[in-house]
C-alpha cells in the first residue's frame, strides 16, 4: 500500500477479523495470495483490472493486517471465509484467483462451494505439491518460520516476487506484520493438500497461467489440463513463477480477456431454463502448449 492510501477495512468473517479491499466495479473477482505475502501482492491486478472488474483483496488469517485466528490454517477453512466475506459483501458469486499455493484455494472452493463460483484462475497453481524441489523450498520456509528468522523470511519472500524497489518494500512491510504460526499452518498444509482426484468434479471454466521457464511447474498444468472438464492454458514466454507482479501487464490482459470471453460465450437472448442454468453449457478451446 502507498503511503497516503487508506487502510484496508476489516470485517467480522467467520470468527476472525479479516482486512479486505475492493476497488471497481462489475464482475468480482477475489484474489488469493501464498504463504507469507499478502494482498499486496495483487496491487498491479487492483489497479489494472479495476477499470472492468470488482476487484476483492483479502489477507488471509494471520498475515498481513488479519486476525491469527485459533482455528488451524486450513484450506477448507479460508473457503468459508471467501464465501463468507462475499457474503459480507453482498456478492452471490465471483471468480476465484489464486497465484502459487493460492491457486489450491481456488481449486477447493470451487469443489466446496460451486454454486458461488463463476470460473477459476490459476496462476502458477497446483493442485497437489509433489515435485522434490518445491516440497523442499516449502519445508525450508517452515523452518524458517521462527521469531529469530521471521524478518529473513519476510524479506526473501518480498524480494522474490518484487518487480522493482517500491514493490519489495510494499511486500516486504505488509509480510513483516503476519502470524508466523499461521504462516507455518499454511506452509504445512500446502504439503498435504491434494484434490487431483476431485479435479472432475469442477465444473466451471478455468483459466491456467503459467510461466514457459517455470519447468517444474509444467507437470501441474498437465495435471490439471487433462483432469479439469474446462480449462484454457495459457503460457507466458520468458517467465518463471512469480507472475502477477514480474508479468503483470500479460497477466491482466489474458485475464481480462478471458472473462470478457467467458461472459460472451454464456451470454444467451434468451432466458435460460433450470436446466441449461444447471447445465452451464461451455465451449472448451486447445489449449496451447509449451514449445519444449
Amino acid at each position: 500500500m502507498k503511503e497516503g492510501m487508506k487502510p484496508m477495512p476489516v470485517a467480522e468473517i467467520n470468527g476472525a477479523k479479516i482486512h479486505y479491499h475492493v476497488k471497481g466495479n462489475g464482475l468480482p473477482i477475489v484474489f488469493i495470495h501464498p504463504p507469507v505475502v499478502t494482498s499486496a501482492n495483487f496491487q498491479y491486478q487492483s489497479a489494472q483490472l479495476s477499470d472492468g472488474c470488482k476487484v476483492i483483496l483479502f489477507d488471509i488469517r494471520g498475515h498481513g493486517m488479519s486476525e491469527a485466528s485459533e482455528a488451524p490454517l486450513t484450506y477448507s477453512l479460508i473457503a468459508e471465509d471467501i464465501k463468507q466475506l462475499l457474503d459480507f459483501l453482498g456478492e452471490e458469486r465471483a471468480y476465484v484467483c489464486g497465484y502459487s499455493t493460492g491457486g489450491s484455494i481456488a481449486l477447493e472452493f470451487m469443489l466446496k462451494y460451486p454454486q458461488r463460483c463463476l470460473g477459476g484462475i490459476l496462476i502458477s497453481g497446483m493442485s497437489e505439491m509433489s515435485d522434490w524441489l518445491n516440497r523442499s523450498r516449502i519445508q525450508l520456509g517452515m523452518a524458517a518460520c521462527t521469531a529469530r528468522a521471521n524478518r529473513a523470511l519476510a524479506r526473501a519472500i518480498a524480494l522474490g516476487n518484487a518487480d522493482n524497489s517500491v514493490t519489495y518494500a510494499n511486500l516486504f512491510r505488509t509480510a513483516v506484520r503476519g502470524n508466523i504460526r499461521k504462516w507455518r499452518e499454511y506452509y504445512r498444509y500446502s504439503l498435504i493438500y491434494n484434490c487431483t482426484s476431485r479435479l472432475r468434479m469442477v465444473s466451471h471454466p478455468v483459466m491456467l497461467i503459467y510461466g514457459k521457464k517455470d519447468r517444474f511447474f509444467h507437470k501441474y498444468e498437465s495435471i490439471l489440463r487433462e483432469r479439469l472438464q474446462k480449462p484454457q492454458t495459457f503460457w507466458l514466454d520468458g517467465f518463471t513463477h512469480q507472475l502477477p507482479t514480474k508479468a503483470a501487464l500479460q497477466v491482466n490482459e489474458r485475464i481480462r480477456k478471458w472473462i470478457g470471453e467467458q461472459q460472451t460465450e454464456n451470454a444467451d437472448p434468451i432466458p435460460p431454463t433450470e436446466t441449461d442454468v444447471h447445465a452451464g453449457a461451455f465451449e472448451a478451446r486447445e489449449d496451447e502448449q509449451p514449445r519444449l
